[in-house]
């Protein structure tokens, strides 16, 4: 799973969000960066998570963080899943995994005794300069947001 870990430069990227437009890393400079990844769209963890963020979007705002959320899933899907419980931030739709992979939490998963893989429900804390400030990969998605900024 990731190597990733407090210190390290995070990785650059560039993927499209939920409205087609390209969203990279430099977008985020000078600002604090929330990147959380989940798996699915419109599941009931990740619609909980995202939801608890939304909740606290301006707690985030305040301390000039900005919220970035990944997952593999279509521009259509993010769009619907954003829209249908009007998230503020931004969706990105890695469908081919480059910015999974460039965070390393692509990997073997077991559910119900079966094994596969796939994301790896994890949330960066990027600070201005571009350097992870904390990895989260314990995420309780009803209080995300006191995770992060506590």
């Amino acid at each position: 799973m990731t190597t990733l870990k407090i210190g390290d430069k995070a990785p650059d990227f560039s993927a499209k969000d939920q409205d087609g437009n390209i969203i990279s890393l430099n977008d985020y400079k000078g600002k604090k960066l929330v990147i959380f990844f989940y798996p699915k769209a419109s599941t009931p963890g990740c619609t909980a998570e995202a939801c608890n963020l939304r909740d606290n979007y301006e707690r985030f705002k305040a301390l000039n963080y900005e919220v970035l959320g990944v997952s593999a899933d279509s521009e259509k899907r993010q769009s619907n899943f954003k829209n249908k419980h009007e998230f503020q931030y931004p969706l990105l739709a890695d469908e081919d995994k480059t910015v999974i992979n460039a965070f390393g939490i692509w990997g073997p998963k077991k559910f119900m005794g079966r094994e596969y893989d796939g994301i790896h429900r994890t949330t960066f804390v990027i600070n201005e300069e571009g350097i992870i400030e904390d990895v989260i990969s314990k995420v309780k998605t009803k209080a995300h947001a006191e995770q992060i900024l506590d």
